[in-house]
């Protein structure tokens, strides 16, 4: 593999940062509200798993005194 010097890195990483498709201000937003609905959303659901999962195995323990 042949040796790239500094100064051609450099351009070379300029060059492929031109190329990235930037989102806008309004998909940010989006997708940082999306985020946190879904963030939202799972952690109810692990939440009422868990106090699910916490109600058999207290109800289990009782059963076994």
């Amino acid at each position: 593999m042949a040796k790239t010097s500094p100064a051609e890195f450099i351009k070379q990483v300029q060059t492929e940062t031109r190329k990235i498709a930037w989102p806008t201000r309004r998909e940010t937003i989006m997708t940082g509200v999306m985020v946190m609905i879904m963030t939202t959303l799972l952690g109810s659901f692990f939440l009422g798993i868990d106090s699910l999962f916490d109600m058999i195995v207290n109800a289990l323990l009782r059963l076994a005194q």
